[in-house]
């Protein structure tokens, strides 16, 4: 039975949601027609002419690094990328890609990364919030005039929680201000203090709405300098985010714990390196598949012991160890979300089962391939 490109890219959206993506990712379809049937997924870490090569005609890869990504304004064949897309199109393979999505998800590429070391996942290094960020606003407002501000400010997108509509919250008190020359008040006059019985309304907003908000709080409010405040909330994560925070079955060494990386991880030219004290005991950890150096901070306030990512650089490695006893531990960028892969086949293979063939390309694609020769 055929298996439609567009069903499966159903299930990729849903375990790795667009949405997860850094502003400045290119995820999803890069070639392929989601109307059309598909023989087959390879997954692999990167799209190159070597993967290519495993992805039998009219397959589907599935990689994790975009081969289209920045500054792109051509595919001509004569171009190395353009000549890889220009060969999936002839013998009708697709291309989809799941990047920092897939780093966000959960699980995700670090929850992949932390199987293969043996850890347990209890936590997110770097939560995303979980739904849109919000302003909470508190308008005060002459006890007539509140309903007309309320409408105002709901028709321009604010007081929505959930499935509701309309959400506010109001209380009276007294409001009082001395107009000076130049003022035309509303209420009062110049030169005189004025006390005015008045409601605080509360409510929350997109964000994203703030400027329809305040033109609907002005449209509505009978004072040409109305009183507000716009408060921005912190938003939870729902268990999402960049890199994970995980335990070990026991504590262990951290020389132990390297060995234990090298061990788990498919080997690579670039190695292990760890920085830290060799005795120091481990029993939980940070990890970010790919690179992870700027969540130093996020790792130093972690309360863990190690922290495994990919493509530690000096400068910001030298920074955390003056200042964090947490121990580093660096892989190969490629080798660190490998695991991923795994991860990945068998998302489609608990979906599709035996219509669909699913296999994870073996192919080393990390940059770093030549091996050091023995003397």
């Amino acid at each position: 039975m055929a298996t439609r490109l567009g069903d499966i890219i159903d299930v990729l959206d849903a375990a790795y949601p667009p949405q997860l993506a850094q502003s400045w990712d290119s995820v999803g379809l890069v070639c392929g027609d989601p109307a059309e049937s598909v023989t087959s997924v390879t997954v692999a870490v990167d799209a190159t002419a070597e993967t290519v090569a495993r992805v039998p005609d009219g397959g589907l890869l599935l990689a994790h690094h975009p081969l289209l990504l920045r500054g792109v304004d051509s595919v001509s064949a004569d171009s190395a990328k353009g000549a890889l897309i220009h060969s999936m199109i002839r013998t009708g393979r697709s291309l989809f890609t799941a990047h920092t999505n897939a780093d966000s998800a959960a699980p995700g590429v670090s929850d992949a990364l932390a199987s293969a070391l043996g850890l347990r996942v209890c936590d997110v290094l770097d939560p995303a919030p979980s739904g849109p960020v919000l302003d909470k606003w508190v308008v005060f407002v002459p006890a007539p005039d509140a309903e007309a501000v309320r409408s105002a400010m709901f028709a321009a997108g604010a007081g929505h929680l959930g499935d509701y509509s309309h959400c506010s919250w109001s209380t009276v008190g007294t409001g009082q201000f001395l107009p000076h020359d130049g003022a035309s008040p509303a209420i009062g006059t110049v030169g005189t203090v004025e006390y005015v019985e008045e409601q605080r309304v509360e409510m929350v907003a997109p964000a994203s709405r703030r400027s329809a908000v305040l033109a609907g709080l002005r449209a509505g409010h009978p004072y040409e300098e109305p009183a507000f405040d716009i408060l921005a909330l912190q938003n939870p994560g729902g268990g999402v985010g960049l890199g994970r925070i995980a335990e070990l079955p026991e504590p262990e060494p951290l020389s132990a714990f390297v060995a234990r990386v090298r061990k788990a991880l498919p080997p690579t030219s670039w190695g292990v390196r760890a920085s830290g004290d060799a005795a120091t005991p481990v029993s939980r950890v940070a990890v970010c598949g790919g690179a992870g150096d700027s969540l130093l901070s996020a790792v130093a306030a972690a309360g863990v012991q190690a922290y495994v990512t990919a493509d530690l650089r000096h400068h910001p490695a030298d920074e955390h160890r003056r200042v964090s006893e947490v121990a580093l531990v660096d892989v190969a960028h490629w080798a660190s979300e490998f695991p991923w892969c795994a991860q990945a086949a068998d998302l489609l293979r608990s979906h599709f089962g035996a219509s669909l063939p699913v296999t994870v390309c073996d192919v080393r694609t990390d940059p770093w391939n030549v091996e050091e020769s023995g003397t």
